[in-house]
């Protein structure tokens, strides 16, 4: 039995967030994924955090400094909860001891649009 697609009309609308994140240490796309759910959970709580259809569509990493690494992400949350997101990653400030910075760089409607912030 094959299964149906949903139609335009009944499918949750989603907005696309590009974020640069700049860490002292290396990090992988599974460590930014538990970084920004540990944040929302964190700053929102778990009931809220369920809402936003969190997903990391894109990682990149950009830039090695002696300093500090650079990356950029695409991140998907559902529409009427970006600024929940935006605010909770703004609030993430630490990762394994080491610090870190997250700021969203650009918000769109699509996965395309959404990398010429990239």
């Amino acid at each position: 039995m094959k299964l149906k697609v949903l139609p335009p009309t009944l499918r949750k609308n989603n907005r696309y967030l590009t974020v640069e994140i700049k860490v002292m240490c290396p990090i992988t796309k599974d460590d930014l994924v538990s970084i920004i759910w540990d944040a929302c959970i964190r700053f929102q709580g778990e009931l809220n955090t369920a809402n936003f259809n969190l997903w990391v569509m894109k990682f990149f990493e950009i830039e090695k400094t002696e300093d500090y690494f650079q990356y950029k992400a695409i991140i998907r949350c559902q529409r009427g909860f970006v600024d929940d997101v935006r605010s909770s990653l703004a609030l993430a400030n630490r990762y394994n001891g080491d610090r870190i910075a997250i700021t969203t760089i650009g918000l769109s409607g699509t996965i395309k649009s959404s990398q010429k912030y990239i």
